[in-house]
C-alpha cells in the first residue's frame, strides 16, 4: 500500500525550491534558479515533481497497467536540422532561424490561456474515484503552474521571455518582427482581420469534429484534445531543444559564449514535468470508466484512444505539412536571388532528411516509414 502524499493544495504545486542564485537570461529576472552546487532547479517543482512520481506510483498500484505509450521516438525531428542551421547562418542566411526562435517564444506564451481553459467537473466524468490523482489536481494548480512556466507570473519571466533572450543574445539583439498575430491566426484562435473571436463558430466547428459520443460533455471533450495536444507539443519541443541547443553552443557562430544553449537546457529542463503530469493524468482517464451524461458507461481505453489517434494523424501529417512549407518558404525568401541560390539549396537539402522534388513538392520520410509530401500550396499530397 502507498503511503507517500498524493493530496496537495494549490500553494504547494505553485510552490518553488528555496535558491542559493536566481536566473537572469539577458539581465531579465526569470523564473527558477540554482542550489549552492550551481545546478539549476524548475520553478514550481518543491512539491510538484514528488506529487507526479506519486500520483504515478497510486496509478500503478490502483490499475497495474503501463502508462500511455508517449512515440518521442516517432517524433519528426527538427527541419531544418542541426547541420543544416549552421550551414544557413555560416553563409550569412539567419532570418529563418531567428523567425523559428521568435516563433517559439511566441507560441510559449501562448500557455497563459490555459488557465482560462472551462473545466469540468471531472469526478462527475468517471465511475470510480480521483482522489488523491493528477487529474483531481488539474484545476487546483497544475494548470496554473505549467501557464507560469510557459508565460511567467508576476517579475518572473518565463519560457516565452527566456526564448527571447537566448535569440537576442545568440544575435546580438537582432531586429525581430511581432509574430502574435500571425500565431494566433495560425492557431483559430483570432481571425485574419482581427478582433475577438467568434465562440459560437468555434463551438459549431468543435460540434462538427466531435469524435467522442453525444453524452461526454463538449467541454470535457475539448479539455482532453488541448491536454494531449499539449503533451504532443511537448514531445515535438524535446526535439526542439536538441535543435536549438546542437545550433547554439557553436561558439564560432554565434555571440554569448554558448549562454544562449544554456538558457534553452533551463527551459527544457522545466518541461519534464509538464509532461510528466499530462502523461500521469491521460493514463488516469484511460484506466477508469467514463459515465455520461445520459448514465451510460464507455471504456476509458477506447474514449481516450479516439481522441489519441486524432490528435496524433493531426500534428505528425497535417501540421507537420504546415510546418515543412511554411518554413521552407522563410529559407527561399531569405536567400533571395543570390548568384549562388541554386547551389545554397542543393548542400543544404543533401544535409537533411527532407527533399524537393522537380515540381517543388517537399517529400519527408518519417520514422515509421509513412511520407509526408507538401505541395507548393502548402496542401498534403
Amino acid at each position: 500500500m502507498g503511503t507517500a502524499q498524493v493530496t496537495f493544495t494549490a500553494e504547494e504545486l505553485l510552490a518553488s525550491h528555496d535558491y542559493a542564485e536566481p536566473l537572469f537570461a539577458n539581465g531579465i529576472a526569470c523564473h527558477g534558479g540554482f542550489d549552492e552546487d550551481g545546478t539549476y532547479v524548475s520553478p514550481r517543482t518543491r512539491f510538484r515533481g514528488p506529487a507526479i512520481e506519486a500520483w504515478e506510483a497510486k496509478r500503478v498500484e490502483d490499475f497495474g497497467t503501463d502508462p500511455l505509450h508517449i512515440p518521442i521516438d516517432a517524433w519528426p525531428r527538427s527541419f531544418p536540422n542541426v547541420e543544416q542551421t549552421k550551414f544557413l547562418v555560416r553563409h550569412g542566411i539567419t532570418e529563418p532561424t531567428i523567425a523559428a526562435l521568435t516563433r517559439i517564444g511566441t507560441v510559449e506564451g501562448f500557455g497563459a490561456m490555459m488557465r482560462f481553459l472551462p473545466l469540468p467537473d471531472f469526478q462527475t466524468l468517471f465511475v470510480e474515484s480521483i482522489e488523491g490523482t493528477a487529474t483531481e489536481h488539474i484545476p487546483k494548480g497544475l494548470f496554473e503552474a505549467h501557464a507560469r512556466d510557459e508565460a511567467g507570473w508576476e517579475a518572473e519571466a518565463g519560457h516565452n521571455t527566456m526564448w527571447f533572450a537566448a535569440r537576442d543574445i545568440a544575435f546580438e539583439n537582432p531586429v525581430t518582427e511581432d509574430m502574435t498575430q500571425q500565431m494566433l491566426t495560425r492557431m483559430g484562435i483570432i481571425p485574419p482581420s482581427g478582433g475577438a473571436p467568434d465562440m459560437n463558430k468555434i463551438r459549431q466547428m468543435m460540434e462538427a469534429n466531435r469524435v467522442l459520443p453525444s453524452d461526454i460533455p463538449l467541454e470535457f471533450e475539448g479539455v482532453l484534445g488541448r491536454m494531449i495536444g499539449l503533451l504532443f507539443i511537448e514531445l515535438s519541443a524535446f526535439h526542439g531543444f536538441t535543435w536549438a541547443e546542437g545550433v547554439l553552443s557553436d561558439t564560432d557562430l554565434f555571440a554569448g559564449e554558448g549562454e544562449a544553449a544554456r538558457i534553452v537546457s533551463y527551459i527544457r529542463a522545466d518541461e519534464t514535468p509538464h509532461v510528466g503530469y499530462l502523461g500521469v493524468a491521460l493514463s488516469e482517464m484511460r484506466d477508469r470508466t467514463w459515465k455520461g451524461t445520459t448514465g451510460a458507461t464507455y471504456d476509458g481505453d477506447e474514449m481516450i484512444q479516439l481522441l489519441w489517434d486524432r490528435a496524433l494523424a493531426d500534428s505528425m501529417f497535417l501540421r507537420r505539412g504546415e510546418i515543412l512549407r511554411m518554413t521552407m518558404n522563410e529559407i527561399e525568401r531569405a536567400i533571395g536571388d543570390r548568384p549562388d541560390r541554386d547551389d545554397l539549396l542543393e548542400e543544404f537539402f543533401t544535409l537533411g532528411t527532407v527533399r524537393r522534388l522537380d515540381d517543388g513538392t517537399l517529400v519527408e520520410v518519417q520514422a515509421d516509414g509513412r511520407e509526408v509530401r507538401v505541395a507548393l500550396d502548402g496542401t498534403l499530397v
